[in-house]
C-alpha cells in the first residue's frame, strides 16, 4: 500500500515537472501544434577568439583598434591586448552593440611593438552556421578617421 502511495506522489511530481516544457494545441483544423515556453542556449557555446595585427614599419602611432563583430557572435569586454613580447598593454575597451573600440592611452608604433595579439576572451557563438567574420579598422593619433585594416575570420565547427 505504502508503495502505491509514494509511486503515485512521484508520478504526480515527474508529470508535473515535465508538463512545463512543452504544450500541445490544436487548432481548428485538428493538427497540434507544440509550443515550448523555454528557450535554452544549447547551439551556444563560449569561446576565445584570437588574432594578430602587424603594426605598419613607416605608419604613424596607433590610437584605437575598431572591431565590427559579426551577426553570428555576442561579445563582452572582456578582451586582452598583448605586444609581441607577450606583455599586457593598457587599454580602454567599450562595446556599443556589434562595435568593440579598444583604445590605447599609451600610442602603440612599430618602434614599441611589431605586433598585437588581440584576444577575445569571452564570445558566445552558435555551435553551426556561417564562419565568423569581423571588420578592423584603426584610427591613428591626430585622426579622427578610421583607415580600413582588413578582416578576421574565424571557422564555425
Amino acid at each position: 500500500m505504502k508503495i502505491k502511495i509514494v509511486f503515485l506522489i512521484l508520478f504526480g511530481v515527474a508529470s508535473t515537472v515535465f508538463a512545463g516544457n512543452a504544450t500541445a494545441k490544436t487548432d481548428n483544423s485538428g493538427v497540434n501544434k507544440i509550443k515550448n515556453i523555454f528557450q535554452l542556449p544549447l547551439n551556444q557555446r563560449f569561446v576565445k577568439h584570437i588574432f594578430r595585427l602587424r603594426v605598419p614599419k613607416n605608419g604613424k602611432p596607433l590610437s584605437e583598434l575598431i572591431i565590427d563583430a559579426p551577426a553570428t557572435v555576442a561579445v563582452s569586454s572582456d578582451i586582452d591586448v598583448l605586444n609581441d613580447n607577450g606583455q599586457k598593454l593598457n587599454i580602454n575597451v567599450s562595446v556599443n552593440d556589434r562595435r568593440i573600440t579598444v583604445n590605447f592611452p599609451e600610442t602603440v608604433t612599430f618602434a614599441t611593438t611589431k605586433q598585437l595579439l588581440i584576444s577575445l576572451n569571452k564570445v558566445q557563438q552558435l555551435r553551426s552556421g556561417s564562419d565568423s567574420i569581423y571588420n578592423l579598422s584603426a584610427r591613428v593619433v591626430g585622426s579622427d578617421v578610421e583607415i580600413y585594416i582588413g578582416q578576421a575570420q574565424f571557422q564555425t565547427f
